[in-house]
């Protein structure tokens, strides 16, 4: 696909993501055309600032994609589902921030660092990973590319700006009340539809999203399955624990690698710091390592506490650290968009 300028329209254009695929197509200078800020019905009406001037949000629906070039979504899974293959019928291309169709085997997943390959063989519809995934295999790729990879454990710790605009504005009330000692309410997390919702505000919750008949949870089960399909790997041993802390924004995760070959570690740190948007932080000595705070509207992943573990000579662990709104979501988006149409990052 190529043009000057494109038509994007962004769905959920006033949710946390969508709120930060706007200001990202402006401030990385994305071809816009014309944007279609598109929203629920309850939503529509109101306004967006795109570009220095106000855009009225529209209501999503199948004619809403006539003429859209590029439709990036991040409504919810069921929106997605509903709307995503009427905006292919009409000619759009599709980048899906949900759960859709992430697994569809016809869709592809990825991560522009990862494995941008495989979008030379998308049908309309192209699938951003989840926000965990997308940090933990950016991290992954120059370990897999050199030594490769036998098995993964991740620990999550993940910021509650991964559950919406609700569980932000929860934590803040929820903190305000316990330092003036008032009663604590609890109506989002860990998952809103859940009959049972726990506080966040001073406590970690180890759920999240809903459970699996499997004990796991789905949001450790898309870690699992998503890492194997982005490197194209089955073999990959995966396993995750999910956490939601009391953090506004910015994932981390605690990351431990075996690899099918041995390896210098300054040259893994070497390795890491010549990936496109990684950022190194690895002194452990100086106190130097990635924290969540300054990661915050920062779109690179943060990489540290890298250290041989002691009881395997072939694993590695570290430390891995991004903003869930950016790389985590839109920016990584946008990224996609920018790869089909050859835009310089």
């Amino acid at each position: 696909m190529s043009a000057n300028e494109f038509v994007v329209a962004v769905v959920g254009a006033t949710g946390a993501v969508g709120q930060q695929m706007l200001k990202y197509l402006e401030k990385r200078d994305f071809p816009v055309k014309e944007l279609r800020p598109l929203a629920s019905k309850r939503s529509a009406g109101q306004k967006v600032m795109f570009r220095g001037n106000e855009v009225t949000v529209q209501e999503a629906l199948p004619e809403s994609f006539a003429g859209v070039d590029f439709a990036l979504f991040s409504a919810g899974g069921s929106v997605s589902k509903a709307l995503a293959k009427e905006a292919v019928k009409r000619g759009t291309v599709v980048i899906d921030n949900t759960n859709a169709f992430r697994m569809d085997p016809e869709v592809p997943l990825v991560v522009p660092e990862v494995n941008p390959e495989a979008l030379n063989h998308h049908k309309g519809i192209i699938a951003n990973p989840n926000c965990s995934t997308i940090q933990m295999v950016v991290a992954l790729k120059p370990l897999y590319d050199h030594y490769g990879i036998e098995k993964v454990i991740v620990s999550t710790y993940q910021a509650v700006s991964g559950a919406g605009w609700q569980a932000i504005n929860e934590l803040e009330e929820q903190s305000k009340a316990v330092l003036e000692g008032k009663e604590v309410s609890a109506h989002v997390l860990p998952v809103g539809r859940l009959n049972k919702h726990y506080q966040q505000a001073f406590n970690v919750i180890p759920q999240v999203d809903v459970a699996e008949e499997n004990g796991f949870t789905l949001e450790e089960m898309k870690m699992i399955r998503e890492t194997k399909k982005i490197f194209g790997d089955d073999s990959i041993d995966v396993t995750a624990t999910c956490v939601r802390v009391p953090v506004m924004r910015g994932h981390s995760e605690s990351v431990y690698v075996e690899l099918k070959s041995d390896f210098d570690l300054e040259e893994v740190r070497k390795q890491l710091g010549e990936v496109p948007g990684v950022v190194v932080q690895d002194a452990i000595g100086e106190q130097v390592y990635p924290m969540p705070i300054n990661a915050e509207d920062r779109t690179e992943v943060f990489v540290g506490r890298l250290r041989r573990d002691l009881n395997n000579p072939r694993a590695l662990n570290m430390w891995v650290v991004s903003d869930n709104l950016l790389k985590g979501a839109a920016t990584n988006t946008i990224q996609i968009a920018e790869a089909l149409i050859g835009k310089d990052k």
